[in-house]
């Protein structure tokens, strides 16, 4: 007997052990929202990083101006303002900031004005409202200008227009123009939705990308820059180790908000479609913990809704009846009802295709309360500046099929697919 509880004792203390190291091996990384995606990417450098680690030379010596907001971090969620101020090699002089501001404090739309950041005694410039194009009194002295801001990789995002504009404003004022890179957080691969018809050119959409345009911020400004004859002297500075099929969530790094109304990366990926909404008299969910994935108004029914769609069998999406009081915006403090987008498998999700579904769904079931945003003096409605043209709003009221107005779509989109090629630099 003895000599069996010695081996059953040294089989406890060897599973024991196992346990352990197993644990161990599983926890590695816990803590920031990664896993071991840390251990796993630990060679991932950001375009900032890179900047300041391997490239200082692009600004030394010169009067650098920054366009950033609070995404404008490095891994350790370290400022760039503030490296760039604290830097003895670098001569930071003046801050510009797109919608929301550099702290990222107003809300959308609202316009902020030219003030002194408290934090570092520089001027900031506002890149938003009436001054959407730096001015030549802003650019005054200037000798760089860097863009670092993270982008949702979705058309209608706006700072990549504050980026095309300063482009547009660096070429003509002989300024160098720096971007530095950072992931599209919906990965580099999957391309989706209408390409944008010039003639809805706009702030939520200047140029003929479609709504899911599978590029980096670097990108999209190398395709702006030679296809759109904007000729700025441009320099990207890549990212180190990121992958195209590589999603937010699979990166080393924390999610800041990129805007107000972008809390989570789950809100990153259903943007491109749900937030054609906005288009509608239909809230799209501000003034909730859930903007985007919260969709609804008072007139809706949200069993009924939450049933349309779920029978359209839409690829790596579900919906959930939900009601929800918005504390702002559409039908702020009204009990409203609708659904909350669930996305199951976000490779297979196609958020444009369900962002048009669900526009068209609630239009067909409640045609006597649905309305598109009113039509302007040009009879330009905001849907036709999100969605990019004005033949998707008139196909969703003939009762034309989602997957009619797909195949309309495709030819455009693959002609894109075949332009953007020339600019992937991952």
């Amino acid at each position: 007997m003895k000599k069996w509880s010695i081996i059953f004792l040294a089989l406890l203390l060897v599973l024991s052990s196992l346990s352990v190291v197993l644990a161990d091996n599983n926890g590695k990384g816990k803590g920031h929202g990664y896993g071991n995606d840390k251990q796993k990417h630990k060679n991932f450098e950001l375009g900032v990083e890179v900047l300041l680690e391997d490239e200082k030379e692009l600004i030394e010596g010169k009067n650098v101006g920054l366009i950033t907001n609070p995404t404008g971090v490095d891994q350790e969620l370290n400022s760039i303002v503030d490296a760039l101020h604290n830097d003895p090699d670098v001569n930071l002089t003046a801050l510009y900031g797109p919608e929301h501001g550099v702290r990222g404090s107003a809300q959308a739309g609202e316009y902020v004005e030219y003030y002194i950041d408290e934090a570092t005694g520089l001027p900031v410039y506002s890149l938003y409202g009436s001054t959407r194009k730096p001015t030549p009194e802003m650019l005054e002295g200037i000798d760089v200008l860097l863009f670092d801001i993270q982008d949702v990789g979705t058309r209608f995002y706006t700072y990549i227009y504050t980026m095309a504009y300063a482009m547009e404003a660096a070429q003509e004022n002989n300024i160098e123009f720096i971007v530095l890179d950072r992931p599209n957080p919906l990965g580099g691969e999957a391309v989706e939705g209408p390409v944008l018809n010039d003639e809805y050119s706009s702030f939520v959409g200047k140029y003929e990308i479609p709504l899911r345009h599978g590029m980096t911020v670097g990108e999209l400004a190398k395709l702006f820059n030679k296809e759109f004859g904007i000729g700025a002297d441009l320099t990207v500075v890549e990212m180190d180790h990121w992958k195209r099929d590589m999603y937010y969530d699979e990166t080393p790094l924390e999610w800041v908000l990129p805007s107000p109304n972008m809390p989570t990366l789950d809100t990153a990926i259903v943007y491109p479609g749900a937030a054609l909404i906005e288009g509608t008299n239909v809230s799209e969910g501000r003034g909730t913990t859930k903007p985007f994935e919260l969709i609804g108004a008072p007139y809706i029914d949200s069993t009924e809704l939450a049933s349309a769609l779920n029978e359209l069998e839409l690829t790596g999406v579900d919906f959930r009846a939900a009601s929800f009081t918005p504390s702002f915006s559409k039908h702020a403090g009204e009990l409203s009802h609708g659904v909350q987008i669930h996305v199951t498998d976000k490779e297979a999700f196609q958020p444009v295709t369900t962002g048009v579904s669900l526009v068209k769904t609630i239009h067909d079931l409640y045609p006597e309360d649905f309305e598109f945003r009113a039509e302007n003096s040009e009879g330009v409605s905001f849907f036709d500046l999100l969605v990019g043209n004005g033949w998707i709003r008139e196909a969703i009221e003939e009762g034309t099929s989602v997957e009619e107005m797909k195949a309309k779509w495709q030819e455009d989109l693959n002609e894109f697919k075949e332009v953007r090629e020339n600019y992937l630099l991952y």
